[in-house]
């Protein structure tokens, strides 16, 4: 795998003629916010490897100043070069505290580097995605988890400058505290060209769309570090107290920002300019990054149920499909008539068959029914009224008359 591709070198002013007017004023916004950094900190954090927009979000720049959908990381790159008369290297270098992240590039599940130009192009990617499952969306949930290592670049970046620019004028007004993170940025970036692009808004949504990104260097050695810090700060060495460092061994490949977030970052700021204790744990200057996360995009819906009654006339079906010694016990079960007539209409991965109690295989259930609810797990769609009555009907209607339902609703 190649970890170098050709980053084209495009000054502030070429970049306002390559957009159109609705960008000019997005661009101006952005070399007014440059211009009111440190010059010669921003250079700084250039010149260790930083992105433009780790610099521009480590000083606490409102997102939407430089996370305009269409801004490639060379139009970024060239505001803050020319603010800075900062010259750098021809070579494209993955950025050492996002490791790739907000540069939009990564590695994807055939181990090919993989390089979008900017938020667009990585929102078109997870819309074809999307599609290409075949879910039926009136609005998503973005979800993204990001390496720890991150947390402690960035950690260990926010006390290399309070150490060496402390007393400076600027670090007072700035209040680093303020910093955004990678999160953060990345969500902003990409939600409102995926809500066009899939024409549905982002909520709290039961339809979910995951990006899991996971790096090499994340090994037990990051986990330690933490479980170090976590023992100073409670005085314990081992025992029950570390349980909760054990849980984060058992996923120290990957695991959700927010996960760390509450311990680590104040509003939304690292820990690392107010525990310097936590902050020596992390070495400085952070390493080169040879090569991208991997990312794995994952679009899945939450379960939900469809609730009601059944009739049993048959005393030759079990309540779910019973099996003793590889043979079959009954000639069918409830479970398998009523969620064989849902599922396929749902699209759904699998069903489970949940009841309000239950009757023997001899014995029938007549009167009013027994209560039960069918949980659909990853339904690409969700059946509508009329087509939950014509499902009702249907199993109502089958020749062998084992089983009948009444009363079926969806609940979400």
């Amino acid at each position: 795998m190649s970890n170098e591709t050709e980053s084209p070198q495009v000054s502030s002013s070429t970049a306002v003629e390559s957009y159109d007017g609705s960008c000019d004023a997005d661009l101006r916004l952005l070399n007014v916010a440059v211009r009111s950094l440190p010059c010669h900190v921003v250079k700084d954090l250039l010149c260790i490897g930083v992105c433009s927009r780790c610099v521009l979000r480590l000083f606490g720049i409102e997102e939407h100043i430089y996370c305009h959908s269409s801004f490639a990381q060379s139009i970024l790159s060239s505001v803050l070069e020319e603010v800075t008369s900062f010259k750098p290297e021809l070579e494209f270098h993955f950025c050492s505290c996002c490791l790739g992240i907000l540069q939009f590039t990564y590695c994807d599940d055939k181990e090919t580097m993989v390089k979008k130009e900017n938020a667009n192009d990585m929102a078109l990617t997870i819309a074809e995605l999307v599609k290409q499952e075949g879910h039926q969306i009136d609005g998503f949930s973005l979800e993204v988890s990001v390496p720890p290592r991150i947390l402690e670049n960035e950690s260990s970046l926010l006390s290399y400058m309070k150490n060496k620019y402390e007393l400076e004028p600027w670090f007072q007004e700035r209040l680093l505290s303020k910093c955004v993170s990678v999160k953060d940025v990345l969500k902003f970036a990409i939600t409102k060209p995926l809500e066009t692009l899939l024409d549905a808004k982002s909520s709290a949504s039961s339809f979910r769309i995951r990006l899991t990104y996971t790096h090499k260097s994340t090994s037990k050695n990051s986990v330690e570090k933490n479980r170090e810090c976590k023992r100073q700060k409670t005085g314990t060495e081992n025992g029950l107290h570390n349980v909760s460092d054990e849980l984060v061994v058992a996923d120290k490949d990957s695991f959700d920002y927010s996960t760390i977030e509450k311990n680590a970052v104040t509003g939304r700021s690292s820990s690392g300019l107010r525990d310097q204790e936590c902050s020596e744990n992390v070495g400085f200057p952070i390493e080169k990054v040879s090569e991208p996360c991997h990312l794995v995009y994952l679009c899945y819906r939450t379960h939900f149920y469809l609730c009601g009654r059944y009739l049993k006339y048959s005393r030759n079906v079990s309540q779910t499909r019973w099996i003793i010694d590889e043979e079959r016990m009954g000639e069918a079960s409830v479970e398998e008539i009523i969620g064989s007539n849902i599922l396929p209409i749902c699209q759904g991965d699998n069903c489970k068959f949940h009841a309000a109690g239950r009757e023997d295989i001899d014995v029938r259930m007549l009167g009013s029914g027994r209560p039960f609810l069918l949980e659909i797990q990853n339904a690409r769609q969700v059946p509508s009224e009329v087509i939950v009555k014509e499902i009702e009907s249907k199993i109502n209607g089958l020749e062998n008359k084992l089983v009948s339902s009444n009363a079926i609703v969806i609940l979400m």
